[in-house]
């Protein structure tokens, strides 16, 4: 069985696992690895030579309550009740250099000026996506803009609990499952970490992400050193893709993508990301982020196509913080109802088309699936034309 051995048992559907690796983490006899399944997601397996039973893996699973919202407070007493922003970095270049409005460098600032350290996504040498420490400079650049890839965090938990030990000022940004991941394995509070989550629509798979690198490096004909999946070149609030492949860059539409196009159909996000339970405005967090959908309509005077981010205070400690970072902004108090989108009220559905398209990205060699799926959104694009846009997925 997945996820069991030596009587412990992680999960018994895909849909029971996040993939957040805290397990592997925990594990005081390195018991547990994380493997890939043939979708392309991390899974953890267990030793069972190694598997001392001590339960540290199960109690640390953030999936494994039986309510996301009756942990909300996990690691925060004293939590405040939320508020919501919108906001604009006033220095245009860490807007360009941003997938919203600049809300995360400007905490990351808040963090390096007091010598402390912040985790979040970067791409490896290999174009593979992991959480990666940063101290400032380039090591910050790496971990701006979105990466539509579900991070590996192997290591990072455990890093992150030696930089708290050692008196240091810690930020970690992830998704909701990876930060509420992070509470349970501290199993404490820290007065001086930051944990700020993601709006996030779901994990799509690293290893068709793996597999995507690799034909467009074969269609390019070399290495690929760069990936930008909310470029702003065009001011258009990030909807343009771009890459480097030896030294040479492409760019296009982000709707032009097809790795995009996989993704915002619905097709390669994790199994557990369809059931998700942080789909709301009550999170374990310091700080919610992501991009103010609406701002068009919200406050019309702050979309100039450079992107705005959202922001929700959770916490006294956000609180604190924001009073102080606030006056580098441009930014505006809005209530819950304008925040209100998708994901943060439910969770993203899979298509209907789901399981075929993984089955052919068993058999199929990656370069005919990409056709395959090219032909089959055509043909359903002209049948929602035929049909006055009547058309499912």
């Amino acid at each position: 069985m997945k996820g069991a051995g030596a009587g412990m048992e992680l999960y018994r559907k895909k849909e029971e696992c996040c993939g957040c690796g805290a397990c592997g983490d925990i594990c005081p006899v390195g018991a547990i690895r994380m493997a890939m399944d043939g979708e392309g997601f991390l899974y953890p397996e267990i030793d069972e030579k190694k598997c001392i039973k001590c339960g540290k893996c199960e109690r640390t699973c953030p999936i494994r309550e039986a309510s996301h919202g009756g942990d909300a407070s996990h690691g925060n007493p004293g939590k405040a009740e939320n508020s919501y922003f919108g906001i604009r970095a006033r220095d245009r270049n860490l807007r360009l250099d941003s997938s919203s409005g600049g809300m995360f460098p400007l905490l990351a600032d808040y963090v390096l000026r007091r010598q402390g350290v912040v985790y979040g996504a970067a791409f490896d040498q290999h174009m593979r996506v992991a959480h990666r420490e940063a101290c400032g400079g380039e090591e910050l650049d790496a971990l701006k803009r979105t990466k539509y890839v579900q991070s590996d965090l192997t290591g990072t938990y455990g890093r992150i609990r030696q930089r708290l030990a050692e008196g240091r000022w810690v930020l970690f940004v992830g998704t909701p499952c990876q930060a509420h991941a992070l509470r349970r394995f501290l199993g404490k509070t820290w007065p001086k970490l930051i944990v700020a989550d993601l709006v996030c629509y779901g994990a799509p798979s690293p290893g068709i992400w793996a597999s995507y690198v690799k034909w467009l490096e074969r269609k390019r004909g070399g290495r690929m050193t760069a990936f930008s999946f909310r470029d702003k070149r065009a001011g258009d609030n990030g909807h343009t893709c771009a890459y480097v492949v030896d030294g040479k860059e492409y760019a296009g539409s982000l709707n032009s993508d097809m790795f995009c196009r996989m993704y915002f159909t619905d097709h390669i996000i994790r199994p557990s990301c369809h059931a998700c339970g942080y789909c709301t405005v009550d999170r374990d967090s310091d700080f919610t982020l992501g991009d103010f959908w609406g701002i068009e309509k919200v406050r019309p005077d702050m979309d100039d196509g450079l992107g705005t981010s959202m922001v929700i205070l959770h916490t006294d400690l956000a609180r604190e913080i924001w009073e102080e970072m606030k006056g580098e902004a441009d930014w505006f108090p809005c209530g819950w109802e304008d925040v209100l989108q998708p994901r943060l009220k439910g969770p993203t559905p899979a298509a209907a088309g789901r399981d075929r398209f993984m089955g052919l990205y068993r058999r199929l060699p990656f370069g005919l699936l990409v056709d395959w799926f090219r032909l089959n959104l055509s043909w359903r694009e002209l049948q929602r034309r035929l049909t006055g846009g009547r058309g499912g997925k």
